[in-house]
């Protein structure tokens, strides 16, 4: 399962530092607009100890853990939805993520420039949020041109619901509200998906701070952030892009020494990447054996099936049973062998729903 965020915001905010420390790339951070042109996309791994306990227990060949893939975007300037700056090129990529990062700049500092003039954390928010409306409204609004005659005329049922429910999105973002305030139904929200706007998109608003406010991770601006993004239904994590860059060049160890050393228990980085596997509603699945030991990741409520279909589609297609036990129980008995032993070794067919951390083994007809 292929999960994208994209990493957002005006120019100089501390975007691809950001990027810098989340890939360990070294992309242009250089101090003026457009430094970033294109996208910049890379993979990061999502920490998970109890793969390493896997890792320890079978001591595999192979060993793949969780990856989600962000991609670091050019600064965002008033009038791109208009084609301003980078316009609508900076629009389609942020289209394609699954969450956006919206990156805030919560300190002053007068050597790095800021577009506006001046630390407002705020006015950029709404400036950046203003842009995505628009685009989103813009799509609205073309496709309800094309489709109003025909379903009013017609009086399709499926085009009246696609206008009915266009015109309820069309409503919301011209009073300014994100679509992902608004109560949708199922059938509303996958046809809204199949559009890929903006505003319906889960959004984390990233609190850059100074070094010195680490340990209280808060100041004056990062607390105007978290009342704006609780009004709006969001979420708030702060971090110090330039110590995570330093963090990601250092070692296991010169990394918890120097965690230590700034008054953290994990990197803020760590907070980011968690969150957003939270609100995306995404949980963890491990297959494991000598061979490999693999860590998946599947949305919240994907039945057996479903997940058979992440490893491989003919697994799915031929799907049989999955033999089942948890992560917690291979640690409390310490052996597969013992797991079975103790009767916590369990078959379960196509309808059952996966927990985060079960460990599996997807029995299935191969000439399906």
């Amino acid at each position: 399962m292929s999960l994208r965020a994209g990493i957002v915001g005006l120019p100089n905010v501390g975007k691809s530092t950001l990027f810098n420390a989340i890939t360990n790339q070294h992309i242009l951070a250089e101090n003026y607009p457009f430094a970033t042109i294109e996208p910049n996309v890379g993979i990061v791994l999502v920490k998970d100890e109890r793969m390493n306990k896997l890792k320890e227990i079978y001591e595999p060949k192979k060993f793949i853990e969780t990856a989600y893939e962000f991609t670091d975007i050019a600064g965002l300037v008033k009038g791109a939805s208009k084609g301003e700056g980078l316009g609508n090129q900076f629009l389609s990529y942020i289209r394609e993520v699954d969450a956006i990062v919206e990156v805030v700049r919560c300190f002053e500092d007068d050597n790095i420039i800021h577009v506006d003039g001046n630390i407002d954390p705020i006015r950029d928010i709404e400036e950046v949020n203003l842009e995505l409306t628009i685009s989103d409204l813009d799509i609205i609004q073309n496709r309800i041109s094309k489709i109003e005659k025909k379903a009013t005329t017609t009086k399709n049922k499926d085009d009246l619901f696609e206008l009915e429910t266009l015109n309820k999105a069309k409503e919301a973002l011209e009073k300014g509200l994100f679509l992902n305030l608004i109560e949708f139904s199922e059938e509303e929200k996958k046809l809204l998906k199949s559009f890929s706007l903006l505003t319906i998109k889960p959004i984390i608003y990233l609190a850059n701070i100074r070094e010195e406010d680490i340990s209280n991770a808060t100041n004056k601006y990062v607390e105007k952030v978290k009342e704006y993004a609780n009004k709006n239904k969001s979420y708030v994590v702060c971090l110090c892009a330039k110590i995570e860059e330093e963090l990601s060049e250092l070692n296991g160890e010169e990394k918890n020494e120097m965690l230590e050393l700034v008054g953290l228990d994990k990197s803020g980085l760590d907070d980011l990447i968690l969150k957003t596997y939270e609100i995306l509603g995404l949980k963890t699945f491990m297959t494991v054996g000598k061979d490999e030991v693999r860590a998946w990741t599947f949305k919240d409520g994907m039945n057996a099936k479903e997940c058979a279909g992440l490893v491989h589609s003919d697994m799915e297609k031929g799907f049989i049973k999955a033999e089942i036990f948890s992560y917690n129980d291979l640690i409390k008995y310490g052996t597969e062998l013992k797991v079975q032993e103790a009767g916590k070794l369990r078959m379960e067919g196509k309808d059952y729903i996966m927990q985060d951390g079960d460990i599996c083994f997807f029995r299935f007809n191969k000439s399906k």
